[in-house]
């Protein structure tokens, strides 16, 4: 078998069997396929697609590439959740202890944050003494005992998806559809998940921009994992304006601490007891929708979701008072409101200017060294829809430098991301479209 064969089989649209891809991608991992050549590989990919099937190879292909794990010790189905990403996404916080309380094992394995704001394990970081690492003893322990378990992603979970997608960053070939939906499944797979919820955002702040490439997007990731054997639902949702009101590491603790309490954003808690009542259908605790969204809602006001999340810190190290005194989370120094310079109705938000801003405030990461500055960020106090007057505040930013020119330079750039007009506006809806092994099914158009 010849690298180059491959390539230019690929270039002229055919198909590849499950043993060249794999060829290809142990080659590659291995070090004996160079990168000019996956290079080559990747972007007649781009060009020419894959069948489900190619697609499916590859996925399986990238998850055995490193690490696998067996999650087979613990009792019942586990399902796990991944978002695309987006602004003030804070689902995990709630979703985990959500979900295990309605007897659902959540064995979570989550990442650190590049960009806006912080990964989900930055964000748990905000919470004094919560250990991130456990050995894989003591994981499968927990999720077995509790029902809960969030640790940092292993360092050799798919390498060859790491590989390949450093490769593909510097190659314009991050936007293939194929190429996006097995990097994201085979992370899942090698996770160990039976079944697999998605949270495909759609919008100015999210990776995929529209919703037709939102919906195609999902449609691959759900037929990937029919093809191995993990049922799958995607969720299309809106990220035109940030999740929540909260953008940044501890305010989105304690955001989530707020929702487990029953008084987080209406968005916020909507889509985590949408995203959660898919969850626990698939783990087999509910045999309808609405059945599972009826238990959640039961779950998220009873209590019995919040006193999931103590035991979840409790077990890890944490101090558990928190999710009862989530004053006690890290706090900036400064705050400065952003001021509305006019009347009207706030028709548009740039979700990833705020986002940017965020990470200027100290909340995220330009660079894989950069240090998170975890109390850091902003709290919006309007959203698209609402009215505001002149001089009322906007957001609130919390800041750790005090500097004049700085502070500025923020409130500036947070008030451009907000656009006023003078006409009242709907508000956007939150979920576009679930996609599933029995279609797509439209709930709204854009």
């Amino acid at each position: 078998m010849r690298t180059v064969d491959l390539i230019q089989r690929k270039r002229d649209g055919e198909t590849l069997s499950t043993e060249e891809i794999e060829y290809l991608i142990h080659g590659y991992s291995t070090g004996d396929i160079p990168d000019y050549q996956m290079s080559a590989f990747a972007m007649a990919v781009f060009f020419r697609g894959m069948s489900a099937k190619e697609t499916a190879d590859l996925t399986l292909a990238m998850a055995r590439s490193g690490d696998q794990v067996d999650l087979s010790s613990i009792p019942g189905v586990k399902v796990d959740k991944h978002s695309t990403g987006g602004v003030g996404d804070t689902t995990t916080l709630i979703l985990a202890p959500l979900v295990a309380a309605a007897g659902i094992p959540v064995a979570k394995m989550s990442g650190r944050g590049l960009g806006h704001t912080g990964g989900t394990i930055d964000k748990l970081e905000a919470i004094e003494g919560y250990r991130v690492e456990l050995t894989k003893e003591q994981f499968l322990q927990q999720v077995t005992d509790i029902g809960v378990s969030v640790i940092s992603q292993s360092g050799n979970i798919t390498p060859a998806d790491k590989k390949l997608y450093g490769l593909r960053d510097v190659t314009a070939t991050v936007e293939s559809i194929p190429l996006i939906a097995s990097s994201i499944m085979s992370k899942k797979i090698a996770s160990g998940a039976d079944a697999i919820v998605l949270d495909v955002k759609t919008g100015s702040g999210a990776f995929m921009k529209s919703l037709e490439g939102s919906i195609e997007l999902a449609k691959a990731m759900v037929e990937i994992g029919e093809q191995v054997g993990r049922e799958t639902v995607a969720v299309i949702t809106n990220m035109d304006e940030p999740l929540g009101l909260a953008i940044g590491n501890a305010l989105e603790v304690r955001e989530a601490i707020e929702t487990l309490q029953g008084s987080g954003p209406d968005d916020l808690t909507e889509l985590c007891l949408l995203l959660g009542a898919h969850m626990i259908q698939l783990g087999g605790k509910a045999a309808t929708y609405d059945e599972a969204r009826e238990k959640m809602e039961q779950l998220l006001h009873n209590g019995e979701a919040l006193d999931k999340l103590k035991r979840l810190i409790a077990a890890q190290g944490g101090d558990k008072e928190l999710a009862d005194h989530p004053d006690r989370l890290p706090s900036a120094a400064y705050q400065a409101e952003v001021l509305a310079a006019e009347d009207g109705f706030v028709s548009h938000i740039d979700a990833e200017e705020l986002g940017v801003t965020a990470m200027m405030l100290g909340a995220g990461r330009a660079t894989k060294e950069d240090r998170i500055d975890l109390a850091v960020g902003m709290v919006l106090r309007k959203k698209v829809g609402d009215a505001v007057k002149a001089g009322e505040p906007l957001a609130v930013l919390h800041m750790n430098r005090n500097e004049t020119m700085f502070t500025e330079e923020m409130t500036q750039r947070t008030r451009r991301a907000f656009t006023l007009t003078g006409n009242a506006v709907k508000k956007p809806p939150l979920v576009y479209a679930v996609v599933s092994k029995h279609g797509v099914q439209m709930l709204h158009n854009e």
